[in-house]
């Protein structure tokens, strides 16, 4: 099975562990992501979506910052650990269960929607990028990251993160959902959204555990980043 979503159901219990590798590497991907979304928008004092956010990494690095933050996914246990972890940790956070189609928010509701490793999964990526637009404020940002399709990141992130590394469970992506970054492009145009800058994303070194650790990198061969922002009239 291809683009299998229920794997974050299944580990949400051990989310905010760090027993599971796969996991772990969710985690270590935030602050790689952050190096370059810092640097196109000050968080502090906004209202941001974190789109497909899983069990939080994400929602709780982004209320650490001063943003006002709503969380929304479809998994209803990743969603539970991520409102266990934030009272836990005495963050404010909204929590949602629901898809990026059909998203539950007044229109121009944010400054920001944030959506990492989450475009190459959605069942309706000209709906999910529409929702964006209609929900964020005029003049708001839209920040993401997703993988290319092409031969490279195949290789990459099917044969060797999935199948040989273990870096992610076999199964999590399906190749055919990538996105070339000029579909990408086309797409968020065609909802009123005006790309902006892009960046490459991937390993920059290992931890203590050996874990990779990440950071934005000048190629977009394989992951990459990027921002567009709403028109402001």
């Amino acid at each position: 099975m291809r683009n299998d979503l229920t794997i974050y159901d299944t580990v949400a219990d051990h989310w905010w562990s760090d027993d599971i590798r796969w996991v772990r590497t969710l985690k270590n991907l935030v602050p790689g992501r952050l190096a370059w979304f810092d640097r196109q928008i000050d968080w502090q004092g906004k209202t941001v979506m974190d789109l497909g956010c899983a069990g939080g990494f994400m929602a709780e690095a982004l209320a650490q910052r001063g943003a006002t933050v709503t969380g929304i996914d479809p998994a209803t246990e990743a969603i539970n650990a991520a409102r266990a972890h934030a009272r836990e940790t005495g963050l404010h956070i909204g929590y949602d269960v629901g898809v990026g189609e059909a998203l539950p928010y007044d229109d121009a509701s944010f400054d920001a929607v944030v959506c990492v490793d989450v475009l190459e999964h959605v069942a309706d990526l000209p709906k999910v990028l529409a929702e964006v637009t209609r929900t964020l404020r005029p003049g708001g940002m839209f920040l993401f990251d997703t993988i290319n399709r092409n031969p490279v990141a195949r290789l990459a992130t099917i044969t060797i993160a999935e199948d040989v590394l273990r870096l992610l469970p076999r199964g999590t992506h399906d190749p055919a959902m990538f996105i070339k970054p000029a579909e990408l492009r086309a797409v968020m145009q065609g909802v009123g959204l005006v790309p902006g800058a892009t960046t490459g994303l991937g390993p920059r070194g290992v931890n203590r555990r050996l874990d990779l650790i990440f950071g934005p990198l000048p190629f977009t061969t394989i992951l990459y980043m990027g921002s567009a922002r709403k028109p402001s009239a």
